[in-house]
């Protein structure tokens, strides 16, 4: 039998620990990070760059495989991180051997992040040299120096959002309100800073509320901007309902501004959630010049929060005239347009037309001849002597006056604007609740 003999394998160069770093043939990236997009920080950044380059290519051992950086990126949320993700990816692909990095800081704030992405790396053999620390993670006691240090870089990014939201409380306490007029359609900002109206795109801001007090949904006045060819804040051709909605219930829009309306919960993650009275709220009155009047701004709210309420037997509609307006007398529905007759539209119960005998006492209605008598009734209202109304006339006229003062003929297109309700209380009797707090009756006869 033969002698027994042992033979070393060496290990590989790169993980050879009795050769120095400098001295392995490694494919050696880089990772740079800076969390603003202050002048000094992009002059950091431009440096952090050039020193890794420049380190990487004087080593004749070492092949540069990139210089990884984000810009304005903070170091708590992984996921905003594009560069640094695309870092990882590429060690997991076996593209990168080491990566050198400015300090712990700029690598990881959040410390279970952090050690999990170290550990994974360390198991694939690829080692990170944190400069200002002097850690190589494939040190025995490279670990617990980055678990001590991560931990007080957490620590430090608490302090620091903490610090930063009790800046910006202070300058909600001072009303000092910041927006981004870039996606703020009507305004824009002069070179103090200020909200300053754009008159083109006031036009459009009033024309959408008042589309939507027509009786208009989100739906199609997004149609109907869209048909002008009227592009969003962004420039963007398509409309959405979201956009039009957040419009609508924008109070900057009668030049006040209710700041706080979302807090962040988690400094690690930047998740932010609505503000439902968990933290103070700051309304500052009259901040800028308006676009809405606040008459009209809190008719607009009004009728939002009417038309989230879905009414008995049917939910809301402005495409006609009388959609959502005529509410059946017995058992409280709302009526329904109906097209048998393509010229002569009929408006029914909804309770009546999906189970006859569930209201059996409703009254059905043509649309044309509702219309019609409606429109004569308010021609005629309009030529009554002022001296002879009551108060809630006067208020009615001022609101008609108000839509169309060029115009003997009433819009029926704006009748949602001085009614609320229509009750059909005998056959070809309609009973009109108008929002002035008048209730009259109009005989509907041909």
């Amino acid at each position: 039998m033969a002698e027994k003999e042992i033979v070393v394998i060496p290990p590989k160069e790169k993980h050879d620990r009795n050769i120095k770093v400098e001295q392995k043939k490694l494919n050696v990236a880089a990772y740079c990070r800076v969390s603003t997009r202050f002048e000094e920080q992009e002059q950091s950044y431009d440096r952090q760059i050039d020193y890794f380059t420049s380190k990487i290519l004087s080593n004749q051992n070492w092949n540069l495989v990139e210089v990884y950086a984000d810009f304005g990126k903070s170091a708590t949320a992984l996921k905003s991180r594009d560069e640094f993700n695309r870092l990882i990816e590429d060690c997991n692909k076996g593209k990168i051997d080491m990566v050198l990095t400015k300090s712990i800081s700029r690598f990881a704030r959040n410390t279970v992040d952090f050690l999990k992405i170290i550990r994974e790396l360390k198991a694939k053999g690829i080692r990170i040299i944190f400069e200002n620390e002097h850690i190589d993670t494939m040190d025995s006691t490279g670990e617990l120096l980055i678990t001590i240090l991560s931990s007080q870089a957490q620590e430090e990014s608490r302090t620091v959002s903490e610090n930063t939201r009790f800046g910006i409380v202070r300058k909600y306490e001072q009303g000092i309100v910041h927006v981004n007029h870039n996606k703020f359609m009507g305004y824009t900002k002069d070179d103090e800073g200020n909200l300053i109206i754009v008159p083109e795109e006031a036009k459009i801001v009033q024309k959408i509320f008042d589309l939507y007090l027509d009786g208009l949904g989100l739906k199609l006045i997004c149609d109907v901007l869209e048909s002008e060819n009227i592009k969003t804040a962004t420039g963007q051709s398509k409309w959405r309902g979201s956009v039009i909605y957040k419009m609508l219930s924008c109070e900057k829009y009668i030049g006040d501004a209710l700041l706080q309306k979302t807090y962040t919960i988690d400094h690690l993650t930047k998740k932010r959630v609505k503000n439902d009275g968990i933290v103070k709220q700051y309304y500052i009155k009259n901040n800028h010049e308006p676009i809405i009047s606040k008459e009209q701004f809190y008719e607009v709210q009004a009728e939002l929060k009417k038309r989230k309420q879905k009414e008995k037997g049917f939910g809301y509609s402005g495409k006609y005239s009388l959609s959502s307006l005529i509410q059946c007398s017995h058992c409280g529905a709302s009526y329904t347009r109906t097209t048998a007759n393509k010229m002569n539209p009929i408006w029914q119960c909804s309770t009546r037309m999906k189970k006859a005998s569930k209201c059996p006492k409703s009254y059905r209605l043509a649309e044309r001849i509702a219309e019609k008598n409606i429109s004569n009734y308010l021609e005629n209202f309009k030529k009554l002597n002022i001296k002879d109304m009551t108060a809630n006339e006067i208020k009615l006229l001022d609101m008609m006056n108000g839509l169309h003062n060029q115009s003997e003929v009433f819009p029926m297109k704006s009748l949602r604007r001085i009614v609320n309700k229509i009750y059909i209380v005998e056959k070809n009797v309609l009973e009109i609740h108008f929002k002035s707090g008048l209730t009259v009756r109009v005989n509907c006869m041909e």
